[in-house]
């Protein structure tokens, strides 16, 4: 039954994806706006933050236990169901990537900049100085968006249930939103370590739904790279994965200069395709596991 609850879920969510529809950032940041004001000195705390996403989960993963005691386990799927669609999702990139790659289509640069900008980290606003730059930190941002917004939900869900999917969510939305900016390095660390498993699992999906040879000739070693970071992990994974330098603007602008101006587009579908390929792997295995009797 998990799989038929993450199936409807992530179908539908992809539906309000691409209607921009229900985004629960907004219900994250309305969740803390009540923590926007603290004592002085207590800006890095981070315990309350943690005890407003850990409490939702530990009294989920009660009533879970509870409807299974008493065998009426099939009465919390819905409520899965509306978890999952909540939990899950980025809405928002369609309209700015069509934008993006009709300006890299004329040339316009500055024009393709200026769409993106505000989907970017705000780290990464300030260093773009080249179009190959410009190009490799939104192909980063949109790889670690979807990542965290599907895969890492559908994984602790199918580990742990709707209350690590909701503990998990819940550690990135106060690593991105947490009012007190000085406590957002410890909730980062500790989302990368949640990250750290299916990161790599992703990255290896790459290479069984992407080209396994340049895969194997390069993204098999951030399997071995325990310090890596998420970003650079999917990266170099997907880099290796793609065919036709999808990630790599500085090598097919000198093989294919012709082509220069469908690059930004070609090299977005490469990249979304390779993450619908790599959620059906997962699906399949999910099935896999249904029918083996494991979930």
């Amino acid at each position: 039954m998990a799989l038929v609850v993450f199936l409807l879920a992530y179908l539908t969510r992809r539906r309000l994806d691409a209607a921009n529809a229900w985004s629960g950032d907004s219900l994250w940041r309305t969740a803390f706006r009540g923590h926007s004001k603290t004592a002085a000195g207590q800006e890095a705390v981070k315990w309350k933050g943690l005890l407003l996403v850990a409490a939702p989960a530990l009294l989920i993963a009660i009533a879970e236990w509870y409807l299974t005691d008493i065998g009426w386990r099939m009465a919390a799927y819905p409520l899965e169901f509306v978890l999952l669609v909540l939990l899950m999702g980025a809405p928002g990139w369609r309209s700015p990537l069509e934008a993006y790659s009709s300006s890299w289509a004329r040339g316009d640069m500055q024009a393709a900049w200026h769409h993106i900008k505000d989907c970017l980290p705000a780290r990464d606003r300030g260093a773009a100085a080249s179009p190959d730059e410009m190009h490799l930190i939104l192909s980063r941002t949109l790889m670690v968006d979807i990542f965290e917004r599907f895969f890492l939900i559908a994984f602790w869900y199918v580990v742990g249930g709707p209350a690590a999917a909701f503990f998990v969510r819940g550690v990135i939305a106060l690593r991105d939103h947490w009012p007190q900016a000085a406590a957002r390095p410890g909730f980062s660390a500790l989302a990368e370590l949640l990250n750290w498993i299916p990161s790599r699992l992703l990255s290896f999906t790459f290479g069984v739904a992407g080209d396994l040879a340049g895969w194997m000739s390069e993204g098999r070693r951030v399997l071995a790279g325990v310090t890596l970071k998420t970003d650079q992990v999917l990266m170099t994974a997907a880099n290796g994965a793609l065919t036709g330098y999808a990630l790599d603007p500085g090598r097919f602008s000198q093989i294919h200069p012709d082509e220069w101006a469908d690059y930004g587009r070609r090299s977005l579908d490469a990249i979304r395709d390779l993450l619908n390929r790599s959620m059906l792997v997962w699906i399949c295995v999910l099935a896999l596991l249904v029918i083996a009797g494991v979930k």
